[in-house]
């Protein structure tokens, strides 16, 4: 709170939204002004929020209970004061702070998504390593819908006319949302969120912003308050942005790309690259990890029953583990780039991931695969969209919650807290899902059957 309370006072903030990230990467937490932050050093919250799904539902009392402390306690809340972010839409001068997760003894707590990336990233720092990552989102504008039952349609744009069909790196198509984009930008330069590249992606309104590469945590945050930011800008102009991973049928799923790459911690040196500029055995034990551990680290990418909607034949989504350079159709990605800039790149997370959880994971996974020497298989040359091996990975997210669950590495590496805890809740909201009966079914079975 050194930096935290004289920045407040001489910024004249009157409120402050003391925020941490859910599993879902949901903003959960308290608004308070700024005298009563500074006086209190600190909030509590019950430990019980990650065991709340999407769905506002928890999960069943006998796993709560063998889950949860017997007195469902309090976590006690401390401020980052590297995170903390203006408000821009608010109507008085607000704050936003990201808080990490304690226990009474001062332990973080296993569950936070926070602490799970700090986790991981603690493991690199251990081996004298410093990850890198850059991340790129998609997301959707669309009409505003009240009723879940319709279909999205794209927003009228400045034109005056909605946008038909995909027009993938159209200057005018992103052109006709200027001034949300302007609101956006805006807001985000105050933020001090340092996105780098707008562009229109392959579906209908469909967008796509790229994040300058940098340090994991930092990126993670800025792409948490990133999502607010843009939800917040779509419902000033009257449209609505989404992350879901696949809102609109026969349009292409929106993806969070992972680019990653490990440096010594000493030199500075991408260890990707040898000193010839040749390609070291880390990077390929990287790559190796990752096609072993990906399967079991599935509910991080495509934590949503609709995460596995993008998982179709001809959908723009690898559903493949193969890797390849300046190869789209592989799920990893090894862009073409200079040595220093040597880099994989995740492609199958969702939009809709925690991206605490999907950095932590993906990078827990090439770490592994380092430190068990994990061997790639054949680099792919061709079109990995027609040898795509769909037993490589599951494809719902029962068959997923069902591997991590069973996953040792993970147990040992994250924690059988967090595994368990995660695993069930989403549980929770799958069963949530299947008491839902869709239009699809009373369209095709309603007299047929």
């Amino acid at each position: 709170m050194k930096k935290l309370s004289p920045w407040l006072k001489e910024n004249g903030v009157d409120e402050v939204e003391c925020v941490i990230p859910d599993f879902t990467g949901c903003a959960r937490g308290k608004i308070m002004p700024a005298g009563k932050f500074i006086q209190e050093q600190g909030i509590r919250l019950p430990e019980s929020i990650f065991m709340q799904g999407v769905t506002g539902d928890y999960v069943d009392d006998d796993v709560y209970y063998s889950l949860a402390s017997p007195n469902d306690g309090d976590m006690i809340l401390k401020p980052d004061e590297n995170a903390a972010y203006p408000v821009p839409w608010a109507l008085d001068p607000t704050v936003m702070i990201l808080h990490d997760c304690f226990d009474k003894e001062g332990e973080p707590v296993a569950r936070a998504p926070r602490n799970v990336l700090r986790k991981v990233l603690e493991m690199y720092s251990d081996r004298g390593l410093k990850p890198v990552v850059a991340p790129e989102l998609e997301f959707y504008l669309t009409k505003p819908c009240a009723n879940p039952d319709f279909p999205l349609e794209a927003p009228v744009g400045r034109s005056g006319r909605q946008e038909v069909g995909g027009r993938a790196y159209s200057i005018d198509a992103a052109n006709e949302f200027d001034p949300m984009f302007e609101d956006v930008y805006a807001w985000s330069e105050a933020q001090g969120l340092d996105i780098d590249t707008l562009i229109h992606e392959m579906g209908t309104a469909q967008m796509e912003i790229n994040f300058r590469h940098g340090d994991p945590l930092a990126l993670a945050d800025q792409v948490f308050v990133f999502k607010r930011t843009v939800r917040e800008a779509a419902l000033k102009h009257n449209i609505t942005a989404t992350f879901m991973a696949k809102p609109i049928s026969n349009e292409p799923g929106s993806s969070m790309h992972i680019h990653q790459s490990i440096l010594d911690a000493n030199t500075g040196n991408n260890i990707f690259s040898d000193a010839d500029g040749n390609e070291t055995e880390a990077f390929y034990h990287f790559i190796g990890g990752l096609q072993k551990y990906i399967p079991e680290l599935m509910p991080l990418f495509a934590p949503n029953v609709n995460s596995y909607r993008r998982f179709l034949p001809d959908t723009s989504a690898p559903v493949n583990l193969a890797w390849g350079v300046d190869n789209r159709t592989a799920s990893l990605r090894i862009p073409d780039s200079s040595p220093k800039a040597r880099r994989v790149e995740n492609r199958l997370a969702g939009a809709d991931a925690n991206v605490y959880l999907a950095l932590a994971g993906s990078l827990l996974a090439g770490l592994l695969g380092m430190e068990r020497k994990c061997d790639p298989s054949k680099q792919t040359t061709g079109s990995a969209y027609e040898a795509q091996n769909v037993t490589e990975l599951p494809l719902n997210l029962e068959a997923a919650l069902d591997l991590m669950s069973e996953s040792e590495a993970l147990k040992e590496t994250l924690g059988s807290v967090f595994v368990e805890t995660y695993v069930e809740v989403k549980w929770a909201e799958y069963q949530n899902f299947k008491r839902v009966i869709s239009s699809w079914e009373r369209q095709h079975l309603l007299t047929t059957v």
